[in-house]
């Protein structure tokens, strides 16, 4: 059992034989490691029981608990043994890469969606966001133990294909962006295009079925090449396509049940369940987006049958999703209750967001390699310096993405995580030897009161998903491991003037390995590279 459970348990135990049922409390790391390594409010909360919970919690402590204090108010602090953390630096050694991997979501499958980009279309910094997002929350989910499939939604058919078809049949450089332009500046290349569009739906042209073809499997074959970069793999690509027609089968079936008919169209009427109207076939009979989710989340359902389907995408699609989930669990009653949309913010550079429908799209590859150039051409420095400027806050807000703060050596940077990381690889390099967690020494390290935290870290972020949570751990760790390598020898003698080790020589190497491990690790959940030299 992990210590804080004991501790928790020890509480819930102290409160119970005090009289006090249900008891509500908190259980937190103090902010000043010196005022213990856990603290609770609830002698606080139940101040006429203070004495007697404190006097069960001092008398029935666990072992690796060394002693426990009140301060302030009522707070007690509880403080770990020596011989705790020596056993936690020594698991962390023995567990290494498995070091924070949990059972919690055991059993649980999740299928996660992000990051979406569209055939025909540019992969740019928006779809870099959701990438570092989604492939952050889909490591953290399957490091809590659920079983975990990954997806991408692509839309593969509609009005931006055509233009692109129309650009590449009248041999633009930039099918996509010039076939924008005619649509809005040529009535007669507008009408082309809508015929176009009604020929890839159709299938029935050769020529518009060979450029769509070869421009779809381009555009694909291109996203695979950037997300090898990225680090992300894929289970599964679903295409609006194939969505389509299935949603629309569904929702006409669910007509004068589920939706209704409206000038001419389909609509789901939101407004009974506190929502608003959406158009789900439109006057014409054919699938728009909402139907389209309807029928990915079949298809979904039938490739993996999950329990939680997570859909990653910006903000500005909340409502959209507010309402397609509503009536998803309407019509697949299955599914109600186990779809869940996580919503970011925008990424912007200082100059302002970029629009893809104009043509000045800032792609993925052209921001990778801006902060290569900073950072002397190293690919995975950058792609961590991106990542972590993305997942270090709340994943609902606004990111302006700061070159010179991205690429800093000074903490709070993705560099600054795998600089410390690289140091301890170079310090055991050149020890040639593993330390021992056995070895002697005289004080605790404050570096030994945050190294033990990493699995309920993980774990916090998997129920609130919420990769911000790893981010500020892993700097606040590496400051400390920067404090700890400064201040304490670990490869030169601590006896001056001699060839010998000095006594603490061994169990130091420990920490900078344990260190290493959970640093790697921590890295590796949020989907940035840790390399061994920088």
């Amino acid at each position: 059992m992990a210590i804080r459970d004991k501790i928790g348990n020890l509480i819930k135990q102290a409160l119970d034989s005090a009289g006090v049922a249900d008891a509500v409390f908190s259980l937190e790391h103090p902010a000043d490691l010196k005022m213990g390594d856990f603290s609770t409010n609830a002698a606080i909360k139940y101040r006429d029981k203070k004495d007697e919970i404190f006097a069960y919690i001092n008398s029935h402590k666990p072992a690796e608990v060394e002693r426990v204090e009140t301060a302030g108010p009522g707070f007690i602090n509880f403080y770990l043994s020596k011989e705790f953390f020596k056993k936690s630096l020594g698991e962390i050694i023995s567990s290494g890469e498995s070091f924070g991997k949990i059972e919690h979501a055991k059993g649980f499958k999740v299928m996660v969606e992000h990051t979406q980009p569209n055939p025909f279309k540019a992969l740019h910094i928006g779809h870099m966001m959701n990438n570092a997002i989604g492939e952050a929350i889909s490591r953290i989910v399957k490091w809590n133990g659920a079983e975990v499939k990954v997806a991408s939604y692509h839309g593969d058919v509609g009005l931006h294909a055509a233009k692109a078809v129309w650009g590449i049949l009248n041999g633009k450089e930039n099918a996509y962006a010039e076939g924008n332009k005619a649509f809005d500046e040529d009535e007669n290349a507008k009408q082309e295009i809508i015929e176009i569009n009604k020929k890839i739906y159709e299938r029935s042209d050769a020529s518009v079925n060979e450029a769509y073809d070869k421009g779809r499997t381009e555009s694909l074959n291109q996203f695979e090449r950037i997300y090898k970069i990225l680090g992300s793999e894929f289970d599964f690509h679903f295409f609006e396509s194939e969505a389509g027609e299935i949603g629309k089968k569904i929702v006409q079936e669910k007509i004068g049940e589920v939706f209704e008919e409206s000038d001419g169209a389909v609509v789901y009427k939101g407004e009974k369940v506190g929502l608003h109207t959406r158009v789900f076939l439109n006057s014409q009979g054919l699938p728009t987006y909402e139907s389209k989710e309807v029928g990915l989340a079949k298809i979904k359902s039938e490739k993996f049958p999950f329990d939680l389907s997570i859909t990653i995408t910006a903000n500005e699609q909340d409502a959209f999703f507010n309402v397609t989930q509503a009536a998803i669990g309407e019509v697949l009653p299955p599914l109600k209750g186990r779809i869940k949309h996580l919503s970011h913010g925008m990424l912007k550079l200082p100059s302002g967001k970029m629009s893809s429908r104009t043509g000045e799209v800032i792609g993925a590859e052209s921001l990778i390699e801006e902060v290569k150039e900073r950072v002397k051409g190293h690919e995975g420095v950058a792609i961590g310096a991106i990542k972590y400027m993305i997942l270090r806050q709340s994943i609902g807000q606004d990111i302006i993405f700061d070159f010179e703060k991205s690429v800093s050596i000074e903490g709070d940077s993705g560099v600054y995580l795998q600089y410390a990381h690289a140091r301890a690889n170079s310090i055991l390099e050149k020890a040639g030897k593993r330390g021992d967690a056995r070895g002697e020494r005289k004080n605790n390290h404050e570096i030994e009161k945050l190294l033990y935290r990493f699995p309920e870290i993980v774990e916090r972020a998997g129920k609130e998903y919420a990769p911000n949570f790893i981010v500020t751990y892993l700097t606040e760790l590496a400051a400390s491991f920067n404090n700890f390598y400064a201040h304490e020898p670990v490869l030169s003698s601590t006896k001056l003037g001699t060839g010998e080790e000095g006594p603490e020589s061994a169990y130091r190497l420990a920490i900078v390995e344990a260190f290493k491990t959970v640093m790697k690790n921590g890295l590796t959940v949020l989907g940035i590279p840790a390399p061994e030299r920088m």
